[in-house]
């Protein structure tokens, strides 16, 4: 049955799950969707087809509430959608994806898992397309939508592959009765699917054709296609390993050793020049073993003032780089302060900060801070702004709040690039926390440094300056393994 190009309004029914009077979308001087009308019953699956260009995505996107358009746009609740590139969140695993639903809006509840229960545990990465495609829908049935909107979820898929799909959601849709909406460029696929295919062409609506009788009988005709399939069987997803991590090529060992002996080599000759200011190797050895109890109590003091200081900076830092990253306007107001106050030398701060709080804990904490801190302001900034759009617009569909946006998006989202930022943020602390002991006259290597260095025991300075070193070092493998455990979701 053909209906005209521009049926009437619809009347308003109960059974009407979406409702479209003269939709249309605009792109600055392209008209997309040119007057579409369009009545989809509840329960009903109806396939879209169209050149490419036609505007069947756009109208997805409408009906989801994506896209902005003029007309009269009615659907029943928050549609739930499947993306064509899945958009699963990289960092969370197969059961996570599909839990995200739940523990967003705190409804819906995890109808199947599609085959994938044996595999939940691992992360998208490590699947096939076939695989993923499973994960996303499951998480758009976990929703508890009453309408299911597919963009071509099936288009990345092999032919075998494809065929099987098809049969599990009509499947699906018998058991479940959603209506679904199913984008495709697959005839075959539309016409065995489908109750109604809809042809859009040029943002309009071309012919709706009535497919639900003899159409769904069967996708497949007799003869050799049957023997085919029979021979090769039905196809499903592979698991995807990953591949093993390649060991460390040995010139990397051989090239770090030669650089720290061609270190030592230039050290002792420079020692040999003028032993007086620049101590041996092996006398820095000694000072370091005779002054091993002060040394050690100066790196605990030391330590705790820059642990204190990393974590002020994460305090404050964090919170302003966020408004920065998600508002420009706020950028705007803020950055010429804070390049300003990050170009002021500390030197010239630290003479006020004795005078304004002393030689106190509090004066070497600011003076860290204001060291580290701005490693911190624009790694959250940016790491915000990477979290890509098309992810945001999944939770849009499923209807987060913006809590919800935050701690299971933002936050993941803009980890990797918030903990490059640490990197540098834990060194900059260790350098803050020895020129606040130069400045202030703590207990840490910065004052022990300095009090040698003016009794002429240079040996006993650079021993605190290695075993500075040697923090910095320890701190900066320690950022780097809570990377590799935090972001241990990305391929490698």
């Amino acid at each position: 049955m053909i209906e005209p190009s521009h049926p009437p309004a619809q009347v308003p029914t109960r059974d009407s799950a979406i409702r479209l009077e003269g939709v249309r979308v605009r792109f600055d001087e392209h008209e997309v969707l040119k007057g579409v009308d369009l009545e989809v019953k509840k329960g009903e699956f109806i396939a879209i087809i169209g050149p490419s260009g036609g505007g069947k995505s756009t109208l997805l996107r409408v009906i989801a509430g994506l896209q902005k358009a003029q007309g009269s746009v009615s659907v029943v609740g928050q549609p739930a959608m499947v993306f064509q590139d899945y958009r699963l969140l990289p960092w969370r695993t197969v059961e996570g994806n599909i839990r995200l639903p739940i523990e967003l809006t705190g409804r819906g509840k995890v109808e199947t898992y599609l085959g994938m229960r044996k595999v939940k545990h691992l992360y998208p990465h490590q699947l096939s397309g076939g695989m993923k495609a499973r994960v996303a829908i499951a998480r758009a049935l976990a929703q508890d939508a009453e309408v299911l909107l597919m963009d071509e979820p099936f288009a990345a898929l092999d032919a075998l592959v494809r065929e099987r799909f098809n049969l599990e959601l009509k499947s699906l849709h018998a058991r479940t009765g959603k209506t679904i909406v199913f984008v495709t460029h697959s005839i075959r696929e539309a016409v065995y699917l489908a109750d109604r295919v809809v042809v859009l062409k040029d943002g309009r609506i071309d012919t709706v054709l009535d497919t639900s009788g003899e159409g769904r009988l069967t996708a497949f005709t007799d003869g050799l296609e049957a023997l085919l399939r029979e021979r090769l069987g039905i196809a499903d997803s592979t698991l995807v390993e990953p591949p093993p991590q390649p060991l460390r090529p040995p010139w990397e060992v051989f090239g770090v050793l030669g650089l720290a002996g061609l270190l030592l080599l230039s050290w002792t000759w420079l020692s040999a020049r003028i032993p007086l200011f620049f101590p041996s190797p092996w006398a820095v050895w000694q000072a370091a073993v005779q002054n091993a109890p002060q040394l050690a109590h100066g790196a605990l003091a030391t330590l705790e003032v820059a642990a204190l200081g990393v974590l002020c900076a994460l305090l404050v830092g964090t919170p302003i780089g966020y408004l920065m990253g998600r508002s420009r306007t706020v950028e705007r107001l803020l950055s010429p302060f804070i390049v300003a106050l990050q170009a002021i030398p500390t030197v010239i701060v630290a003479p006020l900060l004795v005078i304004w709080f002393g030689f106190s804990l509090e004066a070497k904490l600011i003076t860290t801070t204001l060291i580290s801190i701005f490693p911190v302001m624009v790694s959250t900034m940016v790491g915000v702004r990477e979290v890509d759009r098309i992810y945001r617009e999944v939770f849009q569909t499923i209807g987060a709040s913006p809590w919800g946006v935050f701690t299971k998006l933002e936050v993941p989202g803009a980890l990797p690039v918030v903990l490059g930022g640490l990197r540098l943020t834990v060194s900059l602390a260790l350098i803050g926390a020895v020129v606040a002991d130069f400045t202030f006259q703590g207990e840490g290597l910065g004052a022990f440094a300095n009090t040698e260095r003016l009794s002429f025991r240079y040996a006993s300075a650079f021993a605190a300056v290695g075993v500075n070193v040697a923090l910095g070092i320890a701190l900066y493998g320690l950022v780097t393994l809570l990377e590799y455990w935090v972001l241990r979701y990305r391929r490698r």
